[in-house]
């Protein structure tokens, strides 16, 4: 009778299936290496405005603020592809905490020396490169780190969940640097900077490694070469790195040095330009909500789509738009750099092998921002040259034509989104080839 019972019993309730976390997608590194990137980059987003700020406070020139920004960008450009090798070979993790201690150092001093009233031209232009160099070993071992810690089944919304963290200390880094840099200078933005490189090195030093070392027997130059390879056998990964070039360094010489200037002589200062700067920061995340949910068939063109956002801003300080009108700009540059970057992430996990993240990564970035020391040298002549105005609407009109070049390419319109037990796609696809 109680074994009859009991029996019965068992069958009428069953025991309930385990209801699956909501987001059990997310690692331990996952989690700790987005906690690191919204911090470092409070710090970050503030640390260019008042650098110019503090250029511009000095007595220096457009033209001299433009200089102190190549200084950071030429480094960076030379040795991506080093950081690359290293962290496809190297704990990701290392590498980054020994960057991001670097970096935050060289703040330090940078800081120290504004706030004494010390600073030289030459001062910013050795630690804005120290910071560069920086930068250079920690971004491939972060793409690859990320991307990697990510399943593809859940890659879209994991992406659009690191990119709105990423991009939401972007709104307070933006506020919180424009604002101190107007009320008590720009040395202690710098010096809130440093603090939080070696913050996010403390978090980042608690990461776990998750890929296996290069075999012993393969040298570096093997690996680059490898890398290299995956990247160029893409035409559609080196088609649009080839339109970065270009946007990029226009974007950059827009941000880095028509927008403080413009600021400062039209809007009322730092404290306006960082108003600005949240709002691109704003965008960014409110974009992010949707490309959580949005999964487009087609990755690339729909991502170009919001590239054609990226000149909006120069068009808008072109025309002498006031505040309000250049901040919705701003706002709709954001929607357009997550709509992209998002999309570009996805494609990336997609296609690309595990063990070639942090080298593509490199060859990425590196051709994406191989023109924009360049670009921010030649804004200030640029500015004297063709005027401050001309020089703007040349850039919109460049990051607009770009733009709509890069939709030539089939492989960029066709290359669509796949079930999560398709393999990458060869080089030679037929479905991708023109």
């Amino acid at each position: 009778m109680d074994t009859c019972t009991n029996s019965r019993h068992s069958r009428q309730v069953p025991t309930p299936p385990p209801h699956p976390r909501r987001f059990a997608w997310a690692s331990r590194n996952f989690r700790i290496q987005t906690t690191a990137t919204v911090i470092s980059g409070l710090g970050n987003t503030g640390a260019p405005i008042a650098t110019a700020f503090a250029v511009l406070g000095n007595g220096g020139s457009t033209t001299e603020v433009g200089y102190v920004t190549a200084a950071r960008l030429v480094p960076t450009v030379l040795l991506l592809v080093l950081g690359g090798g290293l962290a496809d070979r190297l704990p990701r993790h290392r590498i980054m905490v020994a960057a991001n201690l670097f970096s935050g150092a060289a703040q330090a001093v940078l800081a120290a020396l504004v706030l004494s009233g010390d600073a030289r031209l030459w001062h910013l232009l050795v630690l804005s490169a120290a910071g560069g160099a920086g930068y250079a070993l920690y971004s491939p071992a972060s793409h690859g780190m990320i991307m990697q810690a990510v399943p593809q089944e859940h890659a879209a919304h994991a992406f659009s969940v690191f990119r709105m963290g990423q991009n939401a200390s972007q709104i307070g880094g933006a506020a919180l640097g424009g604002a101190l840099t107007a009320a008590i200078g720009p040395g202690w933005v710098l010096a809130l900077d440093a603090l939080c490189f070696l913050v996010a090195a403390a978090l980042r030093f608690l990461l776990e490694p998750e890929q296996a070392l290069a075999p012993s027997g393969a040298g570096m130059l093997r690996d680059l070469r490898e890398g290299w390879r995956e990247f160029a056998s893409r035409r559609w990964l080196w088609v649009i790195v080839l339109q970065f070039s270009v946007l990029v360094a226009c974007v950059g010489a827009v941000e880095s040095v028509y927008g403080p200037t413009v600021a400062k002589e039209r809007l009322g200062g730092a404290g306006a330009w960082g108003a600005a700067m949240s709002a691109y920061g704003v965008g960014l995340v409110a974009t992010g909500l949707l490309m959580a949910r949005w999964r487009p068939r087609r990755i690339l063109l729909v991502g170009n789509w919001g590239v054609f956002l990226f000149g909006v801003p120069a068009l808008a300080l072109a025309a002498a738009v006031p505040l309000p009108l250049l901040i919705a700009a701003m706002f709709l540059s954001g929607v357009g750099v997550t709509v992209f970057g998002v999309n570009w992430m996805v494609a990336l996990r997609q296609e690309i092998p595990e063990e070639m993240f942090s080298r593509v990564s490199a060859y990425d970035e590196l051709g994406s921002n191989s023109l924009a020391p360049v670009g921010t040298a030649l804004a200030g002549p640029a500015a004297v040259a063709l005027g401050l105005g001309g020089a703007l609407w040349t850039c919109a009109v460049v990051c607009l034509v770009l733009s709509a070049l890069v939709l030539l390419d089939p492989q960029v319109r066709r290359l669509s989104r796949r079930g999560t037990t398709d393999a990458p796609v060869p080089a030679t696809d037929p479905a991708l080839s023109s």
